[in-house]
């Protein structure tokens, strides 16, 4: 059964490598565009806006792999994200916790959040769709009750607990302290996803539920656990936001999660389940933050931006829905 699962494994990364060549080269051919078309699209601020604004959406995007792997799909993160932040926040304006301490109440939030959602899908048996989207309201609301409607400070540079900012955003001398955040837990979720047991039965799961659960697999308790890591990702992409954006603003966080939804279709992951990577997740991530940065750089306004990142997320999914019936053709 071990040998099945590990082959199962590998055929699902096999299955998604080409949409990672694809989405590899569809970044650097945005790159190209964007390098002749924008202005100072290759300077070194619009590099640093890329990776500023890649952190947040790339924790989300690995605990999201995961998820969508199960078949499933957490359309909460974004605002699990904000509320876990808004909290955090208010320990540290209102209640004066020490900043390390707020931080651990971030990532709590979050994660219970996530421990929620695994709970009330894996037990309940309700759909993830709808389970998200209540919890997407809630949190929206809930770290807004807690912050009283208030937006939350966060220190910078030059403030007590300074420390915090150049810890987890840039050092002094301008180092990208985030990326290093980013790349070791992209590491770790990495090895979870391809050398573990929660990796093979994630896979197993989003393949055929059903077969996994007739040999042995404790579905619920692995769903659960899924979710949780999606919520605890949350938490640390509300640090990373935190850090880089220092402003917290209520009711805030709502298409958020779309973005990070986006990247992990667009790099290979399939909405059916059972198929996907992190490296293709991760490729997503800076197709999406190229592309917002690369039409800012041509003067494009908002709205083109939010309207191509939605052509962007249609052609993702047609290209899913293709993979997916080939797939089908091919075990037919």
């Amino acid at each position: 059964m071990v040998n099945g699962e590990k082959s199962g494994v590998l055929e699902a990364i096999r299955r998604s490598g080409l949409q990672k060549l694809l989405a590899l080269g569809a970044l650097l051919i945005m790159c190209t565009f964007f390098s002749i078309f924008g202005q100072n699209f290759f300077s070194h601020s619009a590099f640093m806006n890329i990776l500023d604004a890649s952190y947040y959406i790339g924790f989300m995007a690995i605990g999201q792999t995961f998820v969508i792997i199960t078949g499933g799909i957490d359309l909460s993160v974004g605002t699990v994200m904000m509320s876990g932040a808004l909290i955090g926040g208010v320990a540290y304006n209102v209640w004066h916790w020490p900043i390390a301490f707020c931080l651990v109440v971030i990532v709590i939030v979050a994660t219970i959040f996530g421990l929620i959602n695994g709970l009330l899908i894996a037990k309940l048996h309700l759909p993830p769709f709808i389970v998200t989207l209540g919890t997407q309201f809630i949190s929206l609301g809930f770290g807004s009750i807690v912050a009283e409607v208030q937006t939350q400070q966060y220190p910078t540079v030059n403030q007590a607990d300074g420390w915090f900012k150049t810890a987890f955003y840039r050092t002094q001398g301008g180092f990208p302290m985030g990326a290093v955040f980013l790349l070791l837990f992209f590491i770790a979720a990495y090895i979870l996803l391809t050398r573990t047991k929660l990796g093979r039965y994630t896979y197993a799961i989003g393949s055929n539920e059903e077969a996994a659960r007739i040999s042995g697999i404790n579905i619920d308790k692995w769903k659960v656990i899924v979710y949780v890591l999606s919520g605890f990702s949350a938490g640390l992409a509300g640090i990373l936001y935190a850090a880089t954006y220092t402003t917290i603003v209520p009711q805030t966080g709502n298409g958020l999660e779309l973005y990070a939804i986006a990247a992990v279709v667009i790099g290979g992951t399939s909405l059916a389940g059972g198929v996907g990577s992190l490296v293709g997740s991760l490729i997503g991530v800076f197709i999406m933050t190229v592309l917002k940065d690369g039409l800012m750089s041509m003067n494009m306004q908002s709205q083109w931006q939010i309207f191509f990142t939605g052509v962007v997320v249609i052609l993702a999914v047609l290209l899913d829905i293709y993979r997916s019936k080939k797939a089908a053709q091919v075990k037919n």
